[in-house]
């Protein structure tokens, strides 16, 4: 089941304290940003946010849900979705603690350009 979007857009309003969020739909389900990394996904219209020590910390008694087959097994946040400063700590913990993401390689078209 594809994720609403109105529900990411409730999830990111919930998250208006954490700076620099975005989402991005991929293949029917959404990615969550911070600061550029993937701190979580909505599958199914369900939060799964990356698995970190510090996030683990936050949350305390930790669920865990594969949001999508294959995946390792990520934090299912399911209980206090409406407690915007419990989530946005989570999140911040989340981030803090992922390493910065890779460059981009150059696409066809910027390879083009150089030549």
């Amino acid at each position: 089941m594809a994720s609403d979007q109105g529900f990411v857009t409730f999830l990111c309003d919930q998250l208006t304290q954490v700076p620099q969020i975005t989402y991005r739909k991929m293949f029917g389900e959404y990615a969550i940003y911070c600061s550029g990394k993937t701190v979580a996904f909505v599958c199914g219209n369900r939060l799964y946010v990356k698995p970190t020590t510090s996030g683990r910390e936050v949350i305390g008694h930790v669920v865990e849900g594969l949001p999508y087959p294959g995946a390792k097994p990520h934090f299912l946040i399911e209980e206090r979705l409406d407690d915007r400063d419990w989530l946005s700590r989570v999140v911040e913990a989340t981030a803090r603690e992922l390493p910065e993401p890779k460059p981009k390689k150059p696409g066809k078209t910027a390879k083009a350009a150089k030549q």
